[in-house]
């Protein structure tokens, strides 16, 4: 059955289909920021492994305080980064009232600000806060079977309740990842994701605009 279920596995990536996974916002805590909001020595507690190895959901939770409104109990992941990061939509954006722009992730230069809260300290960020652009995880071996290099961009055919074709997508290659594509929860309500749904990448000929 492992190996019925691997050999589907692999036609389907092979034909350029990807399970598109759905990121809610939630937050990236560097070391030293991390014993701010939880204290001295404060390290993260995995709850629950991600689809991308060696990520996880983390039992600690902040809350993220904006000029107009707060969001509490928002998810932190883990493992500690070098940078503290927090991933929004834009209508959480709005509802907050704060200015982020759409970047790649770990591109914080010169992004939103927000105020962090945990159990046991509160810090402002400058820069940190950004509407993550759709992108699509794919392990370096798959990437040289389908001819995507990083950092390219493509189009995608989502085939949901909906069907849409969200251009401009990122591709990112590593032999840490696992093959999967990330948009966020206004992109899922504009597509009607919800559930097993994949996505076809279309290669381009104009960048993927």
């Amino acid at each position: 059955m492992e190996q019925l279920v691997e050999a589907i596995t692999k036609s389907i990536s092979m034909a350029g289909l990807v399970q598109v996974e759905v990121s809610a916002r939630h937050v990236h805590l560097s070391q030293a920021d991390l014993e701010i909001l939880f204290g001295p020595g404060a390290k993260l507690t995995p709850k629950r492994e991600l689809s991308q190895l060696g990520q996880f959901l983390a039992e600690e939770r902040v809350n993220l305080v904006g000029s107009r409104s707060k969001k509490s109990n928002v998810a932190v992941l883990g493992p500690v980064r070098k940078e503290t990061q927090v991933e929004l939509s834009k209508s959480d954006c709005v509802e907050l009232g704060i200015q982020a722009p759409i970047r790649e992730s770990g591109d914080v230069e010169g992004s939103g600000s927000i105020t962090i809260e945990g159990s046991c300290g509160s810090l402002q960020i400058r820069q940190g806060v950004i509407v993550a652009h759709n992108h699509i995880h794919v392990p370096g071996n798959l990437a040289k079977s389908l001819g995507l290099m990083d950092k390219e961009r493509v189009s995608v055919h989502v085939f949901s309740e909906r069907p849409v074709i969200f251009r401009n997508v990122i591709i990112r290659v590593s032999d840490n990842f696992r093959f999967r594509m990330h948009i966020d929860f206004d992109e899922a309500n504009a597509a009607s994701v919800s559930g097993f749904v994949f996505g076809k990448i279309i290669k381009n000929t104009n960048g993927g605009l």
